[in-house]
Order: C-alpha cells, then structure tokens, then sequence
C-alpha cells in the first residue's frame, strides 16, 4: 500500500485535520509539536520526539545534481529517502528506484504530482510527502495514492477433486469494508496455491448478505496479504490488514474487525492450475463460494472436477509468512 504522510511544517492544525480525517500515514511536524498532535486523534507523527525520527527512521534529501543522488542512494535501505527535487526533474527519481528498489518517497506540492510519483515507471515510489494547505488537494491527494494498488496475477485452475470432511474449525473474517460481486480474499492450504474466495456479498433465501465477510476456511490455511506475505486465518485479530482481491486481480488493504472461529462441518476443494495443486479445506455451506474466470460466485457445494475457478500461485516458499528461495514440499 501507498504512504501519504502530509507536512504540516510550519506548523497548521486545519492541515493536521485534514491529514487524519484523509487516512494519511503520518503527519511532518516542527520539532515538540507530536504531543499537540496527539490530542487530535491516533497518526504518526514525524519529528525529532515523534514516532519517526529524521535521521534515525528517516532521510530528508534535496535533489539537485547528481551528487544529491548518489548521496540517496547510499542511505541503507531499511531507511525511508524522502527527495525534495529542487528542479522538479523525473530522471533521478527513476534512477533511484533502479539503484535502491524501495523505501523512496517524494516531497509533491499537490495531487496531480502525487499522482505520477505513485505511478512513475509503473512501479511508482512507496509513497509521497504532500506538502500544501489546500484541504481540497489533501483530500484529492489522499484518494488518489490509496487508489494505487498492488496488482495480484490470478490464473485460472482447474477443480480436480471434492471431498465431504468431518467437523472442524473455520474461521469468518469480518472486515472494515464493505466488498462487491467478484470480490474475496485469496486462501489456501500451503503458502503456493491459493483460491479467490468470494465475500458474503449475495443474497439468499435463508442468510441475509454479510458484503464485509468473508467465511475464509479452516483456521490452519493461510490467506495472502500485501506484499506477498502470509498469515494464518487462526493468527488473525481485530485491527490486522489483510489483502481484498477482486476477480481482475485488482486489490484492497482492508483491516479486520473480528475473526468468528467457530465448529463447522467442512469440506475439501483441490484443483490445479498451471501445473501446480491448489487446495483448501472450507466449510461445507451452499452460502461459501468460490469465484469463476468471468467474475460470477460459484456455491462450493456445486463444484465437481472440471469446473474453472479463479486462483493464484506464488513459486517461492515461506518462512514466517515470507517468501523465502528454498526447496519446500507441501501436501
């Protein structure tokens, strides 16, 4: 996900506001202004007693010349760079992602600078520093840079095999967002195949709709977040992101409001796409579904071999949720 911290130096409470009230990361402060902040509502704040500290977390660079650049470039690479360009030239911020890859963001004076930052070699920086008073391009500059999101490959797979479980425990993922038609969370058995399971988004005669859940499968199997990391459904909890995908492969951080682990009768869905097993075991309800190639939500209970389904397949494997090159079997 997109940073936007929004500077509020010299120091502007209505700047502050707007900042909070548009969902920005963190807020740049005259030195002792973090407490004052605070009172306002819960954001970071950046400065010498904030929760970000410049040269420590992070590195405030001028961009003049070439020489401005390579000093860019060798801050390690666990530090935030935020570039001022002087001359509001392109190339050296595109040479920097070259030569550093992440942790690079951009000092914009309005949106529409905001938006090339974010998009620029189509990759874009990690985020921007807006600075402005204008409350109306906080605002712009804030949809915006949330709007750029993490595009996930979603191949089609093939249903080999389902199969009636016993009892076990699932778990309900309840978010903070309301999701639509082709929508879920990506779930799966191993940390290599994952199915697009659909949200509690359509209406039947004997459930009510439930758009901000997902019923995600049995609480060992792992769910794909941003940045290609896993979690397992049974670790998570109250006010943790997790990753919404649509069927375009389109994705959304959302964040949980309740995680409904709960006895359910279950069942096992296996399929194949490219050469690779996809796999998860579910609970086995006509409410939980699966989402076809062309977007429609199809009842797992309907599924049998040789119906097409929307999946994803990442090559590496896991350590702690973290893509790791290692040789890894998992059945």
């Amino acid at each position: 996900m997109k940073k936007l911290w929004v500077s509020a130096v010299p120091y502007n409470k209505g700047v502050v506001i707007s900042a909070l009230e548009s969902g920005a990361e963190a807020v740049v402060l005259p030195d002792g202004k973090s407490e004052t902040v605070r009172e306002f509502g819960k954001i970071k704040t950046v400065e010498k007693n904030g929760d970000i500290v410049p040269g420590s977390d992070v590195e405030f660079i001028d961009i003049a010349d070439k020489a401005d650049e390579d000093k860019a470039a060798a801050v390690p690479g666990d530090k935030i760079v935020v570039l001022k360009m002087l001359n509001w030239t392109i190339i050296p911020i595109e040479n920097l992602l070259a030569r550093r890859g992440k942790n690079i963001m951009v000092q914009v004076e309005n949106s529409r600078q905001a938006k090339l930052m974010v998009e620029i070699l189509e990759k874009g920086v990690d985020g921007v520093v807006l600075k402005t008073t204008n409350i109306n391009e906080i605002k712009k500059a804030a949809e915006i840079v949330h709007g750029i999101s993490e595009k996930v490959d979603l191949v089609e797979a093939v249903i080999t095999k389902v199969k009636q479980l016993g009892m076990g425990d699932r778990a309900c993922l309840d978010t903070c967002t309301q999701m639509g038609l082709g929508e879920g969370m990506l779930v799966g058995n191993t940390a290599s195949g994952f199915f697009l399971v659909h949200s509690e988004s359509i209406d039947n005669p004997y459930v009510a709709s439930r758009p901000f859940r997902v019923n995600a499968g049995a609480v060992h199997a792992y769910t794909l977040t941003s940045e290609s990391k896993t979690k397992y459904l049974a670790d998570l909890k109250a006010g943790d992101e997790v990753m919404l995908v649509d069927y375009r492969g389109k994705s959304e951080a959302a964040y949980l409001g309740r995680n409904k682990i709960e006895k359910r009768p279950m069942i096992l869905v296996e399929a194949e796409a490219e050469g690779m097993p996809i796999s998860l075991v579910m609970q086995n309800a006509e409410t939980i579904r699966l989402v076809s190639p062309d977007g429609k939500a199809i009842s797992i209970t309907a599924l049998k071999p040789g119906d097409k389904v929307l999946g994803h397949i990442e090559k590496a494997g896991r350590h702690f949720g973290m893509k790791v090159d290692e040789t890894l079997i998992e059945r």
